[in-house]
């Protein structure tokens, strides 16, 4: 089993740190004197966006300050990822349009109250399968392990009931593309006002993917009811297939199972850049870098993009994509002796002022990259949340590549006002939902 953790509470006088030297959420508060500068609390709450409405976007007068390619990226080469390094060499064509950092990220007051009273109270469980004593979003804003950081992103605040429409696309090589339209529906327990740990009851959130286009895949349902403690009680999922029309229990939808329609470029707990139980590895932190990374994607974010212009042959339109310099969080996996996983080594880079992974490299046994994934966030500032407009997955070898997210060309984006209720994610729900 994994090295069993020390208790990750810190003490009032350490936790009395967020806030003043420290953002609301960990992050370190001050500049680094050059590029990145002071976090001065983020975007604002805007409460004139109509719900589910695209995002206006508020840098959408900054201008690029270089832009970094094959030919001169030694010269950035200290803030690049060995993945962006990789997907540049691959991809000579492919640039990363630097524009000035914007530390947009923020959250309602009640989550920064959250994180500071989770910072005195939670826990790891044994052998870091869960975490104990938190809720609403972040359990450990002041990580000394890596095991901390990604429980972090895991458990980090989303939101409470959303939903949203979103095309995900797999493209190969040439440029040819199986684009799925899917409707989304979330149900955040976790991140319930008010709620205590013990109220919980082990359910982190309930999603419903349900599968709108191409006509011969409509109808498909996938339910998710993804627990806290994830090796004692591993998440519990079910799958309807409109041509066998029943609902049935999937075990197996977790780990490198291949997740459903991404041409196996994806596996399950490649969902959200990393999700499910942490069992299978070794988690080593790093420590802390500034790299180049997606942020505030406003640009691609908008309702009168075509997807024939996001979507090239090999890689996105690199246009449509902003990065800035930013500090993260680094954190390796390691798999252990007697575990079995299409991925060895994984590493991952964790903004700092949000806790969202936005980087992922994934290496074979012979410590060869075999995939790079990119996580393009915005603030959907309606809300107040970090949370990606784009994911995508680049199979370097196949030169093939996946997409999610993109909800362009729909008419409507993430809508945070929907009045979901965990009876809505039932079994029995959806087989009614399925019958109509």
């Amino acid at each position: 089993m994994l090295s069993m953790p020390a208790l990750a509470a810190v003490s009032p006088q350490e936790a009395a740190r967020l806030g003043n030297d420290l953002t609301p959420v960990g992050a370190e508060k001050s500049g680094n004197g050059r590029d990145i500068p002071a976090w001065t609390g983020g975007l604002p709450k805007d409460t004139s966006h109509v719900p589910g409405a695209y995002h206006k976007d508020p840098f959408a007068t900054d201008k690029p300050l270089f832009r970094i390619t094959a030919a001169n990226m030694q010269q950035h080469r200290n803030r690049l990822t060995d993945g962006q390094a990789a997907l540049l060499q691959r991809f000579p064509e492919l640039y990363f349009e630097v524009y000035p950092t914007r530390r947009s990220a923020s959250y309602p007051q009640y989550v920064y109250d959250g994180i500071k009273t989770n910072a005195t109270r939670a826990n790891l469980m044994k052998y870091g399968a869960g975490v104990t004593g938190a809720t609403m979003s972040s359990p450990f804003p002041i990580p000394t392990e890596g095991l901390e950081v990604l429980w972090n992103h895991t458990l980090r605040f989303r939101g409470h009931s959303l939903g949203y429409t979103a095309v995900a696309s797999s493209v190969t090589a040439n440029g040819n593309r199986m684009d799925v339209l899917r409707e989304y529906q979330y149900f955040m327990n976790y991140s319930v006002p008010g709620a205590s740990p013990q109220d919980l009851n082990n359910n982190i959130f309930f999603l419903k993917r349900k599968t709108l286009a191409p006509a011969k895949l409509s109808g498909s349902i996938t339910l998710v009811h993804e627990t806290l403690d994830q090796v004692q009680s591993p998440r519990k999922s079910w799958i309807y297939m409109q041509g066998q029309r029943r609902l049935r229990r999937t075990p197996d939808l977790a780990y490198d199972t291949a997740d459903i329609n991404t041409d196996s470029i994806r596996t399950i707990d490649q969902v959200d850049m990393f999700n499910g139980a942490p069992d299978y590895y070794d988690w080593e932190l790093k420590g802390k870098q500034e790299i180049y990374i997606p942020y505030n994607a406003y640009r691609v974010h908008q309702g009168n993009l075509k997807l024939d212009n996001i979507l090239l042959a090999q890689h996105i339109n690199p246009q449509h994509l902003r990065y800035e310099a930013h500090r993260v969080w680094v954190v390796e996996a390691k798999l252990r002796i007697g575990f079995s996983h299409r991925y060895a080594t994984r590493r991952y880079y964790v903004d700092e002022d949000s806790w969202s992974i936005v980087y992922a490299e994934e290496y074979d046994e012979d410590g060869e990259l075999l995939q790079v994934t990119e996580a393009h966030t915005i603030n959907y500032y309606d809300m107040q949340v970090v949370f990606p407009t784009l994911e995508v997955t680049y199979d370097l070898e196949n030169r093939r590549y996946y997409a999610e997210g993109l909800d362009n060309e729909r008419g409507a984006t993430i809508n945070f006002a929907e009045d979901f209720n965990p009876k809505d994610f039932s079994p029995n729900a959806i087989r009614r939902e399925a019958v109509r």
